[in-house]
């Protein structure tokens, strides 16, 4: 399967039908598909599995995206977004363009890590709901359907974030919350402009519950 990435985009609606079809999506604009730049993106493809990348040497492609040649573009359904990065410059190799895909993948639903978080800081979202929850319960998958579900409804709109309560480094989360774990799953309202937020304890996550706890906060 290695062979699939990155995919070859020949026209703009190769290019089109590839951004729309995926939460994220990461396009490399290369005039010379074998330069060392191109060769890093690939690297890059490869390190991330999740996300798909295309690569366009057509020059009616890159004008259509304003794209000058060697750069990567990221982009992103949850919010509209797009963001670039040029990759004339010698230093960007396949580890920083991970990192640049890393931080910049917002989804419907993004886990909140710390390299996440950057992405999640930046975004032009400013309503942010957390699901803290275990993601080793057996519970987990039918509680994400819903908050997934949940999202939906609100792109562009509120930011959904998973925290899983079993990362060390999310516990200084926990703790701004002022939550136990015993308490969990708990539901956390973020405006990131003001700080304000709001938490509710949930015994088990449902769609409705979660649409009306946004629904009071954003009122």
């Amino acid at each position: 399967a290695g062979t699939e990435k990155p995919i070859l985009l020949n026209s703009i609606a190769d290019a089109e039908a590839f951004v729309s079809g995926a939460e994220v999506a990461v396009i490399g604009f290369f005039q010379d598909p074998q330069s060392p730049e191109a060769e890093q993106f690939r690297l890059a493809a490869g390190q991330v599995p999740e996300v798909p990348f295309g690569l366009s040497s057509s020059s009616a492609v890159l004008s259509h995206y304003g794209a000058p040649a060697n750069t990567v573009a990221l982009f992103r359904t949850v919010d509209d977004d797009r963001r670039d990065l040029d990759m004339n410059s010698r230093e960007v190799d396949a580890k920083k363009l991970t990192r640049f895909v890393r931080i910049n993948e917002l989804r419907l639903v993004t886990e909140y890590d710390p390299v996440t978080a950057i992405g999640v800081m930046q975004s032009s979202v400013q309503f942010n709901l957390l699901l803290i929850t275990d993601k080793m319960s057996p519970k987990h998958p039918e509680r994400m359907r819903k908050f997934r579900a949940a999202a939906e409804l609100y792109k562009g709109k509120i930011l959904f974030i998973l925290l899983d309560s079993n990362l060390k480094s999310n516990e200084r989360v926990l703790s701004y919350f002022q939550l136990k774990k015993s308490q969990l799953p708990a539901l956390a309202v973020f405006h990131t402009p003001d700080d304000q937020h709001d938490v509710l304890t949930v015994g088990e996550i449902s769609t409705e519950r979660v649409q009306d706890f946004c629904n009071r906060f954003l009122q």
